[in-house]
């Protein structure tokens, strides 16, 4: 019986090298038509090195997990999935130029969403046989998230690989003496995030790499890359122009013969040309009377075309979302909420964080101890929270108002106008680490009060003869 499991075994495992074969020469032969996905024709030689990687190391583990089956494969294809949203999003960059940064994280969504997906899938199968295996794919998916991350994406991925490695080796030790199915998919997927790893070192070292020509990168591009297929046949060549159109040449000849004959009939009459003209008083004349200047509407110039252009962007109506407030794993999603003062988030856990996301004139308090806060893109927010353990952190965000109950070891604030901290006694080792921020002001506890001391936001630096040496500017006043 164990020699026929070994068998089996072996032949599996030439199975996998045959299709490996396989895949890398069809792909080789497909690549010509790939090419006509790009704006000038060609694909940009970064996303050809992450072709390799899904045709590799991503396609290898996809075949280990077809080979367990179950919740593995389902898992899998998810994964898949998601690589397929960020090759997309590579190749979105690689013909646009950069965007805002408000719509960076747009044209991010749909990557997110597949790893908010695949850490559902874990979620709801707590009771499967094979949970470390899908905690160790859950656990490290959010290393797709390297491509927002700058200037050290590499360092990044081998983080969440590091995070999959205490599930993985749980895994290695469940099954490394009876089952050797389950230790190649173990290679195979850390593997993947090695070859992730090299792939960020050789072509995007210090943060994704946009295109230095094309269009600026929008939702409507994105849509453009996701439905254009991987290989596309060439449009059809337009049609051929039609007759051209048939005019009555004589009328037209005799009506310009009549114009021409009419209009130096005028011109012959000399002098006696300006009889027809009608005298103009002073009072009359818009220079020397400044109340019919003022009656008369501006003119437009001759220079300047006030026919709105084709390309000119239309204010369009903002898009309104419904408010969020609730627990999806260990994820606190607070978003969209709008003049809302009685905000609560109770029965925290220590391993859950809070993502605060375009609210609005409102005030969140969440109580116990928590792991994380962020807050993004909010204006006239208001925060009152117990204890976090990790950092708290302020981006893209507008008049922000934070109390700390407890202790907090960092608050970080970054793109953000007008940030107000109250610490508690507790809370006054805290460090404060800002940048690209103004109106910052921490307010500390003293006799029974709290005295507000702003944060410098101007720096001067000298040489000191072996380095740069960089302190706060004092205010003049």
């Amino acid at each position: 019986m164990a020699e026929t499991h070994g068998l089996v075994e072996r032949l599996e495992k030439a199975v996998i090298r045959l299709e490996s074969l396989f895949s890398g020469s069809h792909r080789s032969g497909g690549m010509e038509c790939d090419a006509i996905n790009g704006v000038n024709g060609s694909i940009a030689p970064y996303v050809e090195a992450f072709d390799r990687l899904l045709n590799g190391c991503v396609a290898e583990f996809l075949r280990y997990s077809k080979i367990l089956e179950g919740d593995v494969k389902t898992h899998a294809e998810m994964v898949r999935a998601a690589f397929q949203a960020q090759r997309s999003f590579l190749v979105l960059a690689s013909q646009c130029q950069e965007p805002q940064e408000n719509e960076v994280a747009m044209l991010l969504k749909p990557i997110s969403e597949k790893i908010q997906e695949i850490q559902n899938f874990r979620e709801r199968n707590r009771g499967s046989k094979m949970f470390n295996h899908l905690s160790a794919v859950s656990e490290s998916i959010p290393a797709l998230g390297w491509i927002a991350v700058s200037p050290k994406p590499g360092p990044y991925v081998k983080e969440m690989n590091d995070a999959a490695t205490f599930y993985t080796n749980r895994v290695l030790k469940d099954y490394k003496h009876s089952d050797e199915r389950h230790v190649d998919w173990v290679k195979s997927y850390l593997n993947i995030w090695s070859e992730l790893q090299t792939y960020i070192k050789e072509h995007h070292t210090t943060g994704l790499t946009w295109s230095k020509t094309g269009p600026v990168a929008s939702p409507m591009s994105m849509r453009s890359v996701l439905t254009s297929g991987p290989c596309l046949s060439p449009p059809p060549p337009p049609p051929p122009p039609g007759p051209p159109p048939i005019f009555d040449t004589e009328a037209t000849k005799d009506e310009g013969t009549a114009f021409r004959s009419a209009l130096f009939a005028q011109l012959n009459q000399g002098e006696a040309i300006t009889k027809g003209l009608r005298h103009v008083s002073d009072d009359q004349k818009t220079h020397k009377n400044p109340s019919l200047r003022a009656q008369c509407p501006p003119i437009p110039s001759p220079t300047k075309s006030h026919t709105p252009s084709p390309t000119s962007p239309k204010s369009s109506p903002q898009q309104s979302h419904a408010p969020v407030l609730e627990l999806e794993g260990k994820k606190w999603r607070v978003e969209y909420q709008e003049d809302k003062n009685d905000l609560v988030i109770t029965n925290t856990e220590l391993k859950q964080v809070a993502y605060i996301f375009k609210c609005n004139k409102s005030t969140l308090q969440i109580k116990g101890k928590i792991n994380s806060i962020t807050i993004d893109n909010c204006k006239k927010f208001g925060l009152v929270f117990d204890n976090v353990v990790g950092i708290v952190e302020v981006i893209n965000s507008r008049d922000i108002q934070i109390q700390v109950m407890g202790k907090v070891p960092t608050i970080s604030i970054n793109k953000t106008e007008g940030c107000h901290i109250y610490l508690s006694e507790e809370s006054l080792d805290c460090e404060i680490v800002s940048a690209k921020s103004s109106e910052m002001n921490i307010l500390i506890p003293q006799d029974g009060d709290y005295k507000e001391f702003p944060v410098p936001e101007q720096f001067k630096t000298a040489w000191d003869g072996s380095k740069l040496v960089t302190e706060p500017a004092e205010i003049m006043g």
